[in-house]
């Protein structure tokens, strides 16, 4: 491992991406900290401790810790990656995006100029939003959080947070072409590995003052290792359809009559599902903090962490968006024409409607398996933190509440989020970036960071 990091730098072009990738991402964490003008910081911090399980909080992950001290990047990537998604949701039902999607790289070009005329716009409304928002509110003590409120705050806070994104969206874009691995996803990354130290001192502090015992602190460490090992297992999981291409004479020549396969990925999806989920769930909680009516106060407590109409609801919504993403984002019916047009097949399947059903089939039974795993995973923080409240459940709540043990209904009581969408992320950027470091190490007759085998990411 040392040999191949001291590799990385012997090579001049390799060493510069690699120290230009890492200057970025500093720029980034140092425009993480400007302050947005015209806000209360220690009004605003009070405010934000009541917005924990709420949409805010949600966001709040992915900015690094922006939004919640309503910094000038406050609201990171996120409309980025929004305006991407909607643009690829939206290939499938207009015809001129499919069109320029299927038009190589001048069609991709102009793909990705709407989607940052998409992101602008997203950032205006949000910006608009957030400005609002915060004239309204006040902090539990009665402090404003806005000093002067008025159009001038609003047009400036517009101002600032969409140029903030822009910025971001220009860093990401720099990451990918002069540096190394997927910018926008390195800046993610890098929001949600900025916050692991506090949530380790968290544990150690725990342990200094008795809230934590050593040997729950071990089944921590235990935990985390065991958590990072099923995704790094799940994420490089694939089912190997075989493929045979039948021999055809072309000229003198002879083509064809290769093996190869097909790979489905186990989770197709990626981290996109738990983030429609995570959305749609924690709406009701965001929207009942704005209307103060007793009925919709009660109904939404419902839906706070640890309530089993929350988990039921969570879960469902987590397998629903996995089985829609994918029917987006693969297409069977496509994937056997292309096999037919290049004279391929799959022995024992005929060509066609025949070879689609079938990987429609494997594809069904393995995204199932892909959706409790995302499950799981996302719901794994959740029950270290609060527990599962069973006594709200009917008929037999009271009885659960009494006899299970109290770590299952009251969680370990660890602030720290080591599941779900945030080690997600982590894991499967750094086994994409790992990767590419390798095969420009190999490509170099270097050796990789393995010595027997190679290091594979997502989709290597």
């Amino acid at each position: 491992m040392l040999k191949s990091i001291r590799n990385i730098f012997s090579i001049p072009d390799l060493r510069k991406r690699v120290i230009f990738t890492l200057l970025i991402l500093a720029v980034y964490r140092i425009g993480a900290q400007i302050p947005n003008p015209g806000i209360s910081a220690s009004a605003l911090a009070e405010l934000w401790e009541t917005q924990k399980g709420t949409i805010f909080g949600f966001v709040d992950l992915f900015t690094g810790r922006s939004m919640s001290r309503m910094t000038i990047f406050a609201l990171g990537i996120m409309p980025y990656i929004s305006a991407s998604i909607i643009l690829q949701l939206l290939q499938v039902v207009w015809p001129y995006l499919e069109r320029l999607s299927k038009e190589g790289e001048l069609g991709r070009k102009k793909i990705t100029q709407y989607t940052r005329y998409g992101t602008i716009f997203i950032c205006v409304i949000q910006s608009s939003a957030i400005a609002m928002l915060l004239e309204r509110a006040t902090a539990p003590g009665g402090a404003p959080i806005v000093l002067n409120p008025g159009w001038g705050f609003k047009l400036l806070t517009i101002l600032t947070l969409t140029t903030g994104t822009v910025f971001i969206m220009w860093l990401g874009e720099q990451i990918s072409e002069r540096g190394i691995g997927n910018g926008i996803s390195l800046i993610i990354f890098a929001g949600i590995v900025v916050d692991f130290p506090r949530q380790m001192q968290n544990i150690i502090r725990g342990v200094q003052t008795g809230n934590i015992t050593a040997l729950r602190a071990i089944f921590l460490v235990a935990l985390m290792t065991a958590v990072v090992a099923v995704i790094v297992f799940v994420e490089r999981g694939q089912r190997r359809i075989p493929v045979s291409y039948a021999k055809r004479v072309v000229g003198r020549k002879i083509y064809g009559g290769q093996s190869t396969h097909l790979p489905l990925r186990v989770n197709t999806g990626g981290v996109i599902p738990i983030i429609f989920a995570s959305s749609v769930i924690t709406l009701p909680s965001t929207v009942a903090q704005m209307i103060k009516i007793p009925a919709i106060q009660t109904i939404a407590r419902q839906f706070a962490w640890g309530m089993p109409l929350y988990n039921l609801l969570y879960v469902t919504a987590i397998i629903f968006f996995t089985y829609f993403y994918v029917s987006i984002i693969f297409n069977p019916t496509d994937v056997a024409d292309n096999l037919r047009k290049y004279g391929g097949f799959i022995p024992g399947i005929r060509p066609g409607k025949n070879t689609s059903d079938f990987i429609d089939g494997v594809l069904s039974r393995i995204t199932l398996v892909g959706a409790i795993y995302l499950a799981s995973i996302a719901i794994l923080p959740e029950f270290m933190i609060t527990g599962f409240k069973v006594q709200a459940l009917p008929l037999i709540g009271d009885f659960l509440e009494a006899n299970l043990p109290q770590w299952f209904t009251q969680g370990l009581n660890v602030d720290i989020y080591f599941g779900g969408t945030s080690i997600l992320i982590v894991v499967g950027v750094a086994m994409d970036t790992l990767q590419q470091i390798e095969a420009q190490l190999v490509m170099r007759h270097y050796d990789g960071f393995m010595r027997r085998g190679r290091i594979r990411g997502r989709r290597g």
